[in-house]
């Protein structure tokens, strides 16, 4: 399976979604926007899209203008039947894509917080498995977006915020939070990030408790294991 990325910045990369990708042999591709020579992908020769994660909003074509080809990229996938993951920001941009809004999330939220399925989510029995026990999760984020209309699930939310992963059309994910992330990924994005975790905040943590309170990483992991599995095996269901 031909799996191409997205990558924003270059401290919010595959982390743990790269181990599985080669684990299971699957061949991968990246665009990284960061990089003054970039370059997008034939369509024809990718199955499925990645989008991770990145600080900038999803409406900041000024001072990225490269977003507006990724979103144009996004929406030829969508439209092409491509199966496409989106992480955090990636979720946000094919929200954005599907027409929906990507708004101030009601509550900033940075560190190790539980999510929590919907009664929509039972209609994804393999996806309610999994969340079923309300599994902590790590979660940076600031906007949100809103549930695109048409064919769309709206499967988790959290304590702070609503609206934290979207099942569309049977071949499209949006994750608000990080599956993927590692202890060395966890670092990079704290290291990064610092300044976001001044704030006296009810849902951001210090950086001594993101950093000390990392134990639900390999939760996190397999339930990245499981999403991905079904996310390909989709793939596989159309070839």
């Amino acid at each position: 399976m031909n799996v191409h990325y997205f990558q924003h910045v270059p401290f919010e990369g595959l982390g743990h979604i790269e181990t599985w990708l080669k684990e299971n042999h699957h061949h991968i591709s990246a665009t990284k926007f960061f990089e003054t020579d970039f370059l997008l992908p034939d369509i024809s020769k990718i199955d499925a899209l990645i989008v991770m994660g990145g600080p900038m909003g999803v409406y900041d074509e000024t001072q990225f203008p490269w977003l507006k080809q990724e979103k144009a990229f996004i929406k030829s996938c969508i439209q092409s039947g491509k199966n496409v993951l989106g992480i955090c920001l990636g979720a946000q941009l094919i929200a954005d894509c599907l027409g929906a809004k990507v708004v101030s999330a009601k509550n900033k939220e940075i560190g190790w917080f539980p999510v929590f399925p919907t009664e929509e989510c039972k209609q994804i029995a393999w996806f309610y498995e999994l969340f079923k026990h309300n599994p902590v999760v790590f979660h940076w984020h600031g906007d949100q977006f809103e549930i695109p209309q048409d064919s769309t699930l709206n499967l988790l939310y959290s304590g702070a915020n609503i609206n934290q992963a979207f099942y569309y059309n049977q071949h499209i994910i949006g994750l608000q939070f990080h599956l993927e992330v590692t202890i060395g990924s966890l670092m990079q994005m704290t290291e990064n990030g610092k300044d976001e975790l001044l704030y006296n905040l009810p849902y951001v943590q210090s950086e001594n408790e993101l950093l000390n309170n990392n134990s639900p990483i390999a939760q996190c992991n397999r339930l990245m294991d499981t999403i991905l599995s079904n996310w390909i095996n989709a793939i596989k269901s159309t070839l």
